[in-house]
């Protein structure tokens, strides 16, 4: 991949946006990019967890304004990719790099730093959790050329945040700090190396049960935004499957005889 890395060791994956010189801002070719890899980390049976970081000093400075520009004299073709996805899928074109990410089975960190803005916000917020550094600097640029995002944001943003907190931030492509943006809701921890702490925080995913922690993603993205009530088969669906299989049976074990898991 050209403007990508992806490496997997222990069942830990580092996806990395490689354009340091451009702030890793999004190109044609890692819209496609991304989402291949997204697809591929989907059939890694010994994947357990994913981390999504940016080379350089920053994460992602949003779309690339030349990409942007090229897309002007084919706005009837990218009207069409706009509203109709592939065959077979939910995401649209634009959609799918980042959307890809919710689709993981395993949990997704970010670890940010620097500019997280556009196009890179809506990427970094379909991890499951992000960890940022003191230097970061977020917001939902959109309107600032006119538009509205449009990568899947709506599909995260209920999850973290008030509706009317959520419109002044797109309403006036307002650039948050770091502290700022943790209390809005969009960084989960600010902290002093986002991606050691990223890396950190994986290996202690890494040492429960995969069924146990692919389960709690999957138990709140599936209920979190159900009404009162609606959750409850979900959730008991889920742990009846759980219950009883080896890694549950050998998380028991393990804590029984005070020792380190040895799951499969």
């Amino acid at each position: 991949m050209q403007h990508l890395n992806l490496k997997i060791e222990g069942g830990l994956a580092t996806v990395t946006l490689d354009r340091p010189v451009k702030k890793n801002a999004l190109s044609e070719l890692l819209f496609d990019e991304l989402y291949e890899a997204g697809l591929s980390l989907q059939q890694t049976p010994s994947l357990r967890a994913v981390i999504l970081t940016g080379a350089g000093s920053d994460f992602c400075a949003g779309i690339d304004l030349q990409f942007l520009q090229s897309l002007l004299p084919r706005l009837d073709e990218v009207r069409a990719k706009i509203r109709k996805p592939p065959v077979g899928e939910v995401a649209n074109w634009f959609q799918r790099p980042c959307y890809i990410w919710r689709q993981l089975a395993v949990p997704v960190i970010a670890a940010i730093d620097g500019v997280c803005i556009g196009a890179g916000l809506q990427l970094a917020l379909c991890a499951d959790i992000r960890l940022a550094g003191p230097a970061t600097r977020m917001s939902i640029m959109e309107a600032k050329w006119g538009l509205i995002p449009d990568m899947g944001m709506t599909q995260v943003l209920p999850q973290l945040m008030r509706g009317d907190h959520a419109k002044e931030l797109m309403m006036t492509a307002r650039m948050l700090d770091a502290e700022t943006a943790q209390a809005a809701g969009l960084i989960t921890r600010v902290v002093v190396s986002p991606l050691q702490a990223a890396q950190d925080l994986a290996i202690e995913i890494l040492a429960h049960s995969p069924e146990a922690v692919n389960g709690s993603k999957a138990l709140i993205d599936q209920t979190w935004s159900l009404p009162p009530g609606e959750g409850l088969a979900i959730e008991a669906d889920m742990q009846a499957n759980i219950m009883g299989s080896p890694n549950q049976i050998e998380a028991v074990m393990a804590g029984l005889a005070k020792r380190p898991p040895k799951f499969i």
